[in-house]
């Protein structure tokens, strides 16, 4: 356990915050491994109707008793949450467009301070089935569709409930339970304002500046301190040459609450193979932060889970990613009465922009790829992570050019672009595709020039999303691009519908086949 997660972890016992695994202990652990849910999300998510120590009490006692019944008892001592818009029933007959303009009610929530629930001061938007809070980088992507919508004001709030986070807890956690607070998400804040400025103006980005600088410093943290000796902590990798990078990390090492037998379980097939479980339980939750849960992008062996290595992975998203936060830190700095940090920030987000093309471009290849530090070489799984590069404008035209092809050759499937080349059985490899990266390549290619691919992309991606609508009413968190007549599948739970994303993206795409006005990330001339 880190200094700062110990810090954060009696930070929570004060008010009350502690994850339910340590608030309810034994109890915790044997609901989870009968399992008395299908979905070990279900018990973390449940709401206590009496105190903890009564609860726990009464468990000491009751599970003593001839014909106790453990489910029994959980009914009895808590509220089973439902699935985010559980009652609506989404009517096939309307145009897609309708009936998402219509959803946007339906996942809208204000946050109740229950047993897991963190609250904020805002409305958001869930995603929708077992995701009934807020989720860090799925929200940018609804924001998108917001837009389309005229639903300006609940943008606002979303980035106010953001910068609200990262005041209380210095980052914005993987979603607002108290289970998610050791990790963030894909930081997507400055991508939030940046489409933002388009509505209020750039003053927004004076409003929140503290909060850009503050997210920073917390995916930065400790980067001063990297030598030799000590080329990692938390988030941030030196490399043999003294360039730094980053990796997804999670403070905590041990089951996830949320998906805890799953964990567990999974610890014990690593035995055989030497696998430490508090190794394995960092890996399993830095590829959590990746919003990647899970790919072989993180797997030493691609078809087994178990040799997930998320941390001594370099992502080339996420750098891309920080990129650009170092880019609207520069912005916004230019615009703030502390002008003299701009430099500082243009020159630093330069010297990502260069450690990106120098570590994350395959030449053998011609594409971008995550970059594995232990082992100082590229690592051999394609998705659609490469397409990062491309939407920042930090890729050359001539890179772009050969990422082009393999999109065309290999990624742009039946209904869109698959997310990885492999097929390991994980959510997001081969058959599925995801709705917010189908966006990022549209954009990408859109800004060098590939008018058609993306276009194509495009119609592809709508067309399977209607008619799956068409078919069921719904629309999923997921869709299997390769073959639109099977759904997606995969991971450690069933498909969702509802889904904010998927939402926010269909409308963003559905209005127009150009740059998205507030997805215009490039502030000048690019030099490629």
């Amino acid at each position: 356990m880190t200094q700062t997660h110990q810090h954060l972890l009696t930070y929570m016992q004060t008010l009350g915050l502690l994850p339910p695994d340590q608030l309810y202990g034994l109890l915790f652990h044997d609901v989870q491994m009968q399992p008395v849910f299908t979905d070990s999300k279900t018990f973390a998510d449940c709401f206590p109707r009496h105190s903890p120590e009564e609860i726990l009490s009464h468990y000491e006692i009751e599970k003593c008793h001839e014909g106790f019944q453990l489910i029994d008892f959980i009914r009895t001592n808590f509220d089973i949450p439902v699935k985010a818009g559980k009652d609506f029933t989404g009517n096939p007959e309307l145009a897609t467009a309708d009936h998402l303009h219509q959803m946007w009610d339906v996942l809208t929530f204000d946050a109740q301070p229950n047993s897991s629930l963190l609250p904020v001061p805002n409305r958001y938007i869930v995603p929708g089935g077992r995701f009934r809070e807020f989720y860090y980088w799925d929200s940018y992507f609804t924001l998108l569709g917001l837009r389309v919508s005229g639903n300006t004001d609940l943008i606002r709030c979303i980035v106010d409930n953001c910068a609200f986070m990262i005041d209380f807890f210095g980052h914005v956690p993987n979603g607002n339970r108290n289970y998610y607070l050791s990790r963030s998400q894909p930081p997507c804040f400055a991508l939030m304002l940046r489409l933002l400025t388009d509505i209020d103006g750039f003053d927004v980005l004076t409003k929140y500046l503290p909060h850009l600088q503050k997210e920073y410093v917390y995916w930065m943290d400790g980067h001063y301190r990297l030598d030799e000796a000590e080329p990692a902590f938390r988030r941030v990798v030196r490399l043999p040459d003294g360039t730094i990078l980053n990796r997804y990390w999670d403070d905590n090492s041990a089951p996830r609450p949320e998906s805890y037998r799953e964990d567990v379980e999974l610890a014990h097939e690593g035995a055989p193979y030497g696998i430490f479980p508090q190794d394995l339980y960092r890996h399993i939750r830095a590829a959590c932060e990746s919003g990647w849960d899970f790919s072989s992008r993180w797997c030493a062996d691609p078809d087994k889970l178990v040799t997930i290595h998320t941390t001594d992975i370099l992502p080339v998203d996420l750098n891309c990613l920080l990129y650009f936060l170092e880019k609207m830190l520069a912005i916004a700095y230019s615009r703030s009465p502390m002008s003299e940090a701009t430099e500082r920030f243009q020159r630093i987000a330069e010297e990502r922009r260069q450690a990106i093309c120098n570590y994350f471009w395959d030449e053998k290849r011609g594409f971008f790829m995550d970059y594995d530090a232990k082992a100082g070489q590229p690592t051999s799984t394609w998705s659609l992570a490469g397409l990062y590069p491309l939407l920042f404008g930090i890729a050359t035209d001539e890179q772009a050019r050969r990422v082009h092809e393999h999109i065309c050759r290999d990624f742009l499937k039946t209904g869109g672009l698959v997310t990885t080349l492999h097929q390991s059985g994980q959510q997001w490899d081969s058959p599925n595709g995801w709705a917010p990266l189908q966006w990022i390549a549209h954009q990408g290619l859109l800004r060098y020039g590939y008018t058609e691919t993306a276009a194509e992309i495009r119609k592809r991606w709508l067309a399977l999303n209607d008619k799956v609508f068409k078919e069921t009413g719904k629309m999923m968190e997921k869709y299997n691009v390769i073959d639109p007549d099977v759904p997606a599948g995969g991971g450690e739970y069933p498909n969702q519908d509802g889904f904010g994303w998927t939402n926010g993206v269909y409308l963003c795409l559905q209005t127009n086949d150009q740059l998205v006005e507030g997805a215009d990330v490039v502030f000048e001339e690019n030099t490629r």
